[in-house]
């Protein structure tokens, strides 16, 4: 009878002992190891990244690495890592989550617009992607690059048309170039350069004219007359008179390009600088800034009018007052001076 009672007390035990053990495996595999509030965290994984950098990664988001470890072991993650963005969910398991560190890399939606200077925007793209801004910057300048696709120096700029993108996160900064030649060349469509053709101008010449119809003013309804105004300029030879390029040329002679400049003196007007369009009859060399796709639009399809004159309106900021002749720009432009001077706008 005392034999008896033994053998059922250590089964008892055992059936404890499996039963803790199955709870145990059960809550490794598929107990809830997130540790964060939010619905979904996202976790980048740098390209060659090793196990251990992965662990680093997860760190603030799982409740107990161990048992991550232990599902991460069997089934063989630690040797089949894989770059990317992921996204991880509240209340996932480790086996979930180690699914979805394995699952399809979530792009990314890179955006950029505005960027005066090809440094500024491979700093843009490197804030959303996982190429650095020196590896971006020596991908756009390549010079191979650049004779190959018919660009320079001076309108590598051009060739990003501002837009929304979709990415990987872990591409290359070569990928991204190659993506964006593709964008550009998508862009230019055969209307497009027929369009260009029309009007006598090249791709690149009617993305820094653009560049300065978006830099003279903000009003997207306005920029057709103002391309207008600068179509007329340069069909009838004249120079372009345009503000925004001595602006620019006085940045590029002095590298500082973080120089806040409201008002052209007339002594700017003589800095000699091939974008300086108060000296040199021709379009600059290259975009003083990325216009936007508006902007390229008002050039390909520029208002058709007898204005060749504009100054800002001070009866209503942000558009212009535009005149036929000088003596009506004149008077317009007497307005802007006492407006300006009113303000104690000295530079």
């Amino acid at each position: 009878m005392y034999i008896k009672k033994i053998v059922v007390a250590i089964a008892v035990l055992g059936l404890v002992a499996v039963g803790g053990f199955s709870y145990y495996i059960y809550q490794t595999i598929f107990g809830i190891n997130t540790a964060f509030s939010s619905n979904q965290k996202v976790v980048l994984i740098p390209t060659n990244s090793d196990y251990p950098a992965v662990l680093d990664s997860l760190k603030p988001l799982i409740k107990d690495l161990n048992s991550f470890n232990i599902v991460a072991e069997k089934k063989q993650y630690p040797n089949n890592i894989k770059a990317g963005r992921f996204i991880l969910k509240k209340g996932m398991n480790n086996n979930e989550i180690i699914n979805a560190l394995r699952s399809k890399n979530m792009p990314v939606n890179v955006t950029f617009n505005n960027q005066e200077r090809i440094e500024d925007l491979a700093g843009r793209v490197a804030a959303q992607i996982e190429a650095d801004s020196l590896s971006l910057l020596e991908a756009m300048q390549s010079k191979d690059f650049l004779a190959d696709n018919s660009f320079d120096d001076a309108t590598a700029l051009g060739m990003y048309i501002p837009n929304k993108y979709e990415f990987f996160w872990n591409t290359s900064a070569e990928e991204f170039r190659s993506r964006m030649k593709k964008e550009y060349d998508r862009f230019w469509t055969d209307t497009r350069l027929q369009r260009a053709e029309e009007i006598g101008l090249t791709p690149a010449q009617v993305i820094t004219m653009a560049s300065i119809v978006q830099k003279e003013t903000a009003k997207v309804d306005e920029r057709p007359r103002v391309a207008g105004v600068y179509m007329n300029r340069y069909k009838n030879g004249w120079k372009l008179d345009a503000d925004p390029t001595v602006i620019y040329a006085i940045k590029e002679k002095t590298q500082n390009f973080d120089t806040i400049i409201k008002r052209v003196l007339y002594k700017d007007l003589e800095l000699d600088s091939p974008y300086n369009t108060y000296k040199y009859a021709t379009i600059p060399p290259g975009p003083i800034s990325m216009p936007d796709i508006s902007s390229i639009e008002a050039v390909l399809n520029y208002e058709d009018h007898d204005y060749f004159y504009f100054v800002a309106n001070v009866e209503n900021f942000g558009y212009h007052k535009f005149a036929k002749t000088l003596a009506q720009h004149n008077r317009n432009k007497q307005e802007y001076i006492r407006w300006i001077n009113k303000k104690g706008i000295k530079r």
